[in-house]
């Protein structure tokens, strides 16, 4: 398959970063083996936010997990989408779940996690993890096994 019919504008094109929380910039290619289950990590250590009442930044490491299916997020992209939460004004839970919907929405995967990792503010740390696994098979009693089981 040539990868340019993949449509992907991110990657190889100029890099232009959102000033504003943007999902629009996510973009996804075809899993080239949708017949076996593997898992995808990313980390992203840089990730930052603005509390939502006091416009402080909030600092993270975000970790996203995840078991494709058909479609698969397209790394540049995914980095351009996180970097897009540094003016955004959102609680650290809500960063997180956002991100996990935003991801099912875009990828429709099997199953996928997103914990954050938020540095201490305030002599507090807060570490949100979300999860989602498709319903009616395999990977939504994995979702609930890790959930029941998450530390």
């Amino acid at each position: 398959m040539d990868r340019k019919d993949e449509g992907l504008k991110a990657l190889g094109g100029e890099t232009v970063y959102s000033q504003h929380y943007d999902p629009s910039v996510l973009e996804t290619f075809e899993n080239q083996h949708p017949d076996n289950d593997y898992w995808v990590r990313f980390n992203c250590p840089e990730f930052t936010t603005l509390c939502p009442i006091t416009g402080q930044p909030d600092f993270a490491e975000i970790r996203i997990s995840y078991v494709p299916d058909r479609r698969m997020v397209e790394s540049k992209s995914l980095k351009l989408y996180l970097f897009s939460f540094r003016s955004h004004g959102g609680f650290h839970e809500d960063c997180v779940n956002t991100i996990l919907k935003d991801l099912v929405k875009l990828m429709d995967p099997k199953y996928i996690e997103v914990t954050g990792f938020f540095t201490p503010r305030g002599g507090i740390s807060i570490y949100p993890y979300a999860n989602y696994g498709r319903p009616g098979t395999k990977w939504e009693r994995l979702a609930e096994q890790r959930f029941a089981t998450h530390e």
